[in-house]
């Protein structure tokens, strides 16, 4: 079956009892087991629930790999892979990197015993240089949040594995509609659910996708352990959403690289930082690791300064000021003072998130709408 076929069949079987095409959701805390030490399939929520095991199948599905788990959010995904290290491990990470990753390496792991090295991975030779004989994790986000940097996937795998390391992909701005970073050598793929996979902005989730069994019964240990999983409504909102992705992706792709070409030539705008466009530096390997099309995220530099780009983003009407992205309206937001603020200052300077970035979150909105939106703004910037 193919992609978005998948997506409304794959774990979404009608119900045995009643026929129902959309499966019921199952919100029992607790499930009687047939007798005293003897386990039926599900015993209790944090260890296994009817709703969330669906959820996890479509998406093994759709990323292509041998089991998913889901939970409570983006960062509780990514929380589960770093409380699988041991003290005194390493993990290599992209400096181009959402906000709370880099707070949860920094500032979580750190106390875990757990060091970190932030490197620009889009050049393979840095990655290569900065393992040590501790390093068991490299992480990277593809495209990268908030500069849409490229990492070429495959390259990466090749070096992790070659030093005994896992690969970790955080592939909420690709999703497995144009990107499946499984099938490029990768060993666990993240996404945010809160985002592209829900659509909505209704529900918080994450997820993890392993490409061996064995990873996922270790992943799975350490989350039934600690508990963060996701809830039953939030699984049955995400499983509808993934109904809609291909579509969704698809449509707000194509209205992000028309939004980028214009903005890529407007005189109020430094540069634009979409893969899409011929110029990206990563356009090429952008070309190879996603499926025909670059996705609704996109990074422009405003000619201004920090209060001229808080001006701006603060003037849209269409384009709402918010946190988060991925849903069917459009957001837009200053990653300095939002979603990078987490960054320390110095970090934040190292790696180009300058103070005159702004970030783009492209919903279904009209295109035509969208543009006059971002024209009046710039109007509004004295």
């Amino acid at each position: 079956m193919q992609f978005r076929t998948r997506a409304i069949h794959v774990g979404n079987e009608r119900c045995p009892t009643t026929g129902a095409v959309v499966p019921p959701i199952h919100v029992a805390s607790t499930f009687v087991q047939p007798g005293a030490g003897e386990w039926g399939e599900f015993d209790y929520s944090r260890s296994g629930n009817p709703t969330r095991k669906a959820l996890e199948a479509t998406l093994a599905s759709l990323e292509a790999g041998s089991g998913a788990l889901a939970f409570a959010s983006g960062m509780a995904a990514t929380h589960c892979v770093t409380a699988m290290l041991r003290s005194g491990d390493h993990i290599v990470a992209g400096s181009d990197i959402y906000g709370g990753s880099y707070r949860l390496f920094h500032k979580v792991a750190n106390r875990a015993g757990i060091t970190i090295t932030l490197v620009d991975t889009t050049n393979p030779e840095n990655l290569q240089q900065a393992f040590t004989e501790k390093t068991k994790l490299v992480w990277i986000e593809t495209p990268g949040n908030p500069r849409m940097s490229i990492t070429d996937i495959a390259a990466c795998a090749e070096i992790a594995h070659e030093h005994g390391a896992l690969l970790g992909v955080d592939s909420t701005f690709a999703t497995p509609v144009l990107s499946r970073p499984l099938e490029l050598g990768a060993d666990i793929v993240m996404h945010s659910a809160t985002k592209y996979l829900g659509g909505h902005s209704d529900l918080m989730g994450g997820a993890l996708v392993m490409r061996d069994q064995a990873l996922r019964d270790e992943l799975y240990f350490v989350q039934n352990a600690t508990g963060a999983i996701m809830g039953p409504l939030e699984c049955f909102l995400c499983s509808r959403g993934l109904k809609t992705l291909e579509l969704r992706v698809r449509e707000q792709s194509r209205t992000a690289l028309a939004l980028a070409e214009w903005l890529d030539s407007h005189p109020q705008v430094n540069r634009v930082l979409y893969p899409g466009l011929p110029e990206h530096p990563g356009h090429e390997i952008a070309k190879k690791q996603m499926d025909s099309g670059f996705g609704g995220m996109l990074t422009f530099e405003l000619k201004g300064n920090f209060e001229q780009t808080k001006e701006f983003v603060q003037a849209t009407k269409l384009f709402q000021l918010a946190v988060s992205l991925g849903a069917v309206e459009s957001l837009i937001e200053q990653p300095a003072s939002m979603s990078h603020a987490s960054y320390d200052a110095a970090d934040r300077a190292k790696h180009g998130i300058t103070d005159g970035l702004i970030r783009l979150s492209v919903g279904l909105e009209a295109l035509d709408d969208l543009q006059a939106d971002l024209q009046q703004a710039f109007e509004s910037v004295r």
